[in-house]
């Protein structure tokens, strides 16, 4: 559901553009205020770390629970979901998030613990283990029933609902229990053995995803991490007219790396300011107990298997002659119930930004991460349009729970073969072109700002220097 963002160049003051991003929920808006933004700015990119997306395709592989409440008990599919994986490839995952309701056809990301309520969970090593000693790690159904002590054996829907079910009650912390006998004894092996195992590494990410300096210098390193063999660089997109080319610390052009390499851009010293994107792609399989997390308030599920799959990350650079030069980037951090924005300055002046009437001067060459709390299931789309001719937009949805929100949306039910579903995320409403505010001036130059309504959030961050001269 966490850190990419758009990056294009800014010329002038444009009029102001307010983007509303409306929850399935109904519990609130955010609205994210652009300032000189051009076109490109109205194209969203949700938050990504970097690794697999894939949309998800349902239950495939199923059988019955029930959840034991108060308000009585209810029936509930439980087992493995199947997920296609942009490029190629195809994911098997377990819910981790049983009160909330599935989106038909929504789109996931690799996300790390920390973007997700596992992050705040105790017993996420747990999950983990019983991911490894159970289906489809395990496959053999009747080593696994013997270990478990199920005697007539497992089938394969027995196997997928007892695991489902060991991992509720880890994950969701609720009173859940198979229908069948053979899954439920499957379920209570898995619980009682379970041990704390670490978090997996991401299968691709680039760190740091954002880097700056003045032109005419190689700004890096952006560092490779990856369980593939290899990964493919592809350069800035217009690398040919720009002049930046990706290279090693020694100046030599990169298309390959592997785990550890380090990246840099290579400007010109008579680039005008500006930003540029890498991208780095490679096939390979996605660790198990990974977490995938969504662009809409959809269940957070955690990996089971996976298939060799296309996975990929990026990372931006910003650069200018001098002034402020900051590069910016965003995740999410359930721990503290918001988003994380790090600004680090490698120009020559201080840069100064504002949060929730607090003022903060990253001076040059530091770096700072400023922290915008959201209320659970809140959406959220802001765009920063800082010095150097570039703008960077953050959307998503924060999902840090794992109980449902005051929707009144409800688990899903085993009479459906597919996960329950609920309809879309309304489109963007564009203020400007809707008659709202369409020429207001509201900030201008390399102002920013985030307005969440009904959160009470105003973010401000400006550089107070005068605009950066190439």
């Amino acid at each position: 559901m966490f850190s990419s963002f758009s990056a294009s160049s800014v010329r002038g003051r444009g009029a102001v553009r307010l983007a509303a991003a409306t929850l399935v929920s109904g519990l609130a808006a955010v609205a994210g205020v652009m300032a000189g933004a051009g076109p490109a700015a109205a194209d969203g990119t949700t938050q990504n770390q970097g690794g697999a997306t894939a949309t998800i395709g349902g239950l495939k592989t199923y059988g019955a629970a029930v959840i034991h409440d108060p308000a009585g008990d209810q029936e509930l599919s439980a087992g493995l979901f199947e997920m296609s994986v942009e490029g190629g490839g195809m994911l098997q995952t377990y819910c981790v998030d049983i009160h909330n309701p599935t989106q038909k056809d929504a789109k996931y990301h690799e996300t790390p613990w920390s973007g997700t309520s596992l992050g705040v969970n105790k017993d996420a090593g747990r999950i983990r283990w019983i991911l490894q000693n159970s289906y489809p790690q395990v496959n053999d159904l009747a080593a696994l029933a013997a270990k478990a002590g199920v005697k007539g054996g497992l089938t394969e829907q027995d196997a997928a609902a007892g695991t489902q079910v060991a991992i509720w009650r880890y994950s969701d912390d609720v009173d859940v229990d198979a229908v069948d006998p053979q899954a439920e004894k499957l379920a209570d092996y898995l619980q009682k053995n379970a041990r704390d195992v670490a978090e997996p590494k991401a299968s691709l990410t680039l760190d740091p995803p954002a880097v700056s300096g003045r032109s005419g210098e190689r700004l890096g390193p952006v560092t490779v991490h990856t369980n593939a063999d290899s990964v493919t660089v592809t350069p800035p997109a217009d690398a040919a007219t720009s002049g930046v080319t990706i290279v090693d610390r020694d100046g030599k052009a990169v298309t390959s790396a592997g785990d550890g390499s380090e990246l840099f851009f290579e400007v010109p010293e008579d680039a005008a300011a500006g930003a540029a994107e890498l991208t780095v792609q490679a096939s390979t399989t996605v660790p198990v107990g990974r977490a995938f997390a969504s662009e809409s308030r959809s269940q957070t599920q955690i990996l089971a298997g996976s298939s060799e799959s296309t996975v990929s990350a990026t990372a931006s650079a910003s650069w200018a002659k001098q002034g402020a030069i900051p590069a910016l980037s965003a995740v999410k951090n359930c721990a503290v119930g918001g988003v994380d924005l790090t600004a680090a300055n490698e120009g020559d002046e201080e840069f100064t930004f504002e949060l929730m009437a607090i003022e903060h001067t990253i001076a040059a060459g530091e770096s700072r991460t400023v922290t915008i709390p959201l209320r659970e299931d809140q959406a959220y789309d802001f765009t920063i349009e800082a010095p150097g001719g570039f703008e960077k937009r953050f959307t998503g949805v924060l999902d840090c729970q794992t109980q449902g929100s005051e929707s009144g949306d409800s688990t899903q039910i085993l009479s459906e073969p597919s996960p329950a579903t609920v309809g879309g995320t309304a489109p963007d409403t564009n203020l400007a072109e809707t008659g709202s505010s369409g020429t207001t001036p509201l900030i201008g130059g390399t102002a920013i700002a985030l307005v969440v309504i009904g959160g009470g959030v105003l973010i401000l961050v400006r550089n107070k220097n005068s605009p950066t001269k190439s």
